[in-house]
C-alpha cells in the first residue's frame, strides 16, 4: 500500500421524503485526525456516518443526518485483488449491556457494567463471500471449509454483487478455522471479536439502542421492515442479504453492525452478566469462556430476517459452535501486538 492519503469530500445533499415519514439531510463534514502510526502501511478512509433525530411534533418524522469522518485502516491483501480491510478502534471504557428501561430489552443484556478495552482493529465489513473463498483455498489447519457455503448467491449476471455479499451458513468453528488460516498466511493475529469488543465498536460512543439513534429504518439497515421499533416507521423486507457497505457506517467507520447477518463472537454464552469476572471488566479484549465442552457461542447484531429489536447494539443470541444458518456470518479482529509469535 502507498503513503497515507487523506480523502476530503463534501457530503452530497440528499433531499425528499424517504420511506414513511423519513427525510434525509446532510450534516457538516467532521474529520478526525490521527498521529500514532500503525505497525504496518496504512491509509486514511473518509466515510459517512448517520444519526437520526426524531421530530417530537410530527409523528414518525425522523431526520437522518450524515457526517463525513476520517478513520485509519489497513488492508490485508488476500490475492487476486481481494482485500480484507480493518479499522483501528481506539482504546476506551464504555457501559456494556442495555438499561432496564430500553424498549424490548432482554434479561441477558444486564446488568449493565463498565468495560475497559485496549485498542484493536476490527473488520470494516462482515467477511464477504470473495474473502471467504480466498481463505478457504489456503491449506487446512484443523478442519475442512466449504469454499461456497452461502445460501444467497446473487442473481445470474450479478457476480460482483455475489462476491460482496456477506458469507453466511458458517459455524463458529468454521469462522475460527478461517481465522487460523489467515494467521498462518499473514503471520499476524486474527480471531473473532469478544462480545465487549463487538458492542464497544458497534456503539462507537453512543448509548442509544442503535448507533444512529433511538429507532431504526430500512433506509439504514437490512432487516424485516414489516415490523417497527418504537416510533420508527415500517419499511421493506428484502428477504435476503445485501452487499456489505450498502448502508452508512457508524462513527468508527464500521458497516453492517446492525442487520444483514448476525456475527459470531469469541465468547461462550452466559445467561447474563451477573457472574462476569472483574478481570474481564478491566480487559474487554479477552473473551469470557467456560470449561464446558460444546458451550454455546454468542452472536450479535441482527440480520436480514429478524424483528427490528433484534438489531439493537445490546442484543445477544447464541447457538452451538457447529450450528450453521443463512442469517449468521462474522467479522474478524486483530489486536496489538499483531504479529503471531
Amino acid at each position: 500500500m502507498g503513503i497515507c492519503q487523506v480523502c476530503q469530500r463534501r457530503a452530497q445533499t440528499c433531499s425528499g421524503d424517504v420511506g414513511d415519514g423519513i427525510r434525509k439531510s446532510t450534516g457538516l463534514v467532521s474529520l478526525v485526525g490521527v498521529t500514532e502510526p500503525l505497525p504496518n502501511p496504512t491509509q486514511f478512509m473518509s466515510h459517512f456516518s448517520a444519526f437520526m433525530v426524531t421530530d417530537s411534533n410530527i409523528k414518525y418524522r425522523i431526520n437522518i443526518h450524515y457526517q463525513e469522518q476520517r478513520r485509519r485502516y489497513y488492508a490485508e491483501d488476500l490475492g487476486q485483488g481481494i482485500l480484507l480491510k480493518l479499522v483501528e478502534i481506539p482504546a476506551g471504557t464504555f457501559r456494556m449491556g442495555s438499561p432496564d428501561d430500553e424498549l424490548d430489552r432482554q434479561s441477558d443484556e444486564g446488568p449493565q457494567h463498565d468495560v475497559t478495552l485496549n485498542r484493536f482493529c476490527l473488520g470494516m465489513y462482515p467477511v464477504t463471500q470473495a474473502q471467504w473463498r480466498s481463505v478457504a483455498a489456503l491449506p487446512l489447519e484443523q478442519r475442512e471449509l466449504d469454499p461456497d457455503p452461502s445460501h444467497f448467491k446473487g442473481d445470474v449476471g450479478e457476480a460482483s454483487q455475489n462476491e460482496n455479499r456477506p458469507v453466511e451458513q458458517v459455524s463458529w468453528e468454521d469462522a475460527m478455522e478461517f481465522c487460523a488460516r489467515l494467521c498462518k498466511k499473514t503471520g499476524r493475529e486474527y480471531g473473532l471479536p469478544t462480545e465487549a469488543e463487538w458492542e464497544y465498536a458497534c456503539r462507537a460512543g453512543t448509548t442509544s439502542p442503535f448507533h444512529f439513534g433511538e429507532t431504526i429504518t430500512t433506509d439504514l439497515v437490512n432487516y424485516d421492515g414489516r415490523y417497527v421499533y418504537g416510533r420508527g416507521p415500517k419499511g421493506i423486507y428484502r428477504q435476503e442479504t445485501t452487499p456489505v457497505g450498502s448502508f452508512p457506517a457508524n462513527a468508527f467507520g464500521l458497516y453492517d453492525l446492525h442487520g444483514n447477518v448476525w456475527e459470531w463472537c469469541a465468547d461462550h454464552y452466559h445467561g447474563d452478566y451477573t457472574e462476569k469476572p472483574d478481570a474481564l471488566k478491566l480487559d474487554g479484549n479477552t473473551p469470557w469462556e467456560t470449561l464446558e465442552i460444546g458451550s454455546e457461542r454468542v452472536f450479535r447484531g441482527g440480520s436480514w430476517n429478524p424483528y427490528p429489536w433484534h438489531c439493537r447494539s445490546a442484543i445477544r443470541l447464541h447457538h452451538a459452535p457447529d450450528d450453521r444458518d443463512d442469517v449468521i456470518g462474522f467479522r474478524v479482529v486483530s489486536r496489538f501486538p499483531r504479529a503471531v509469535r
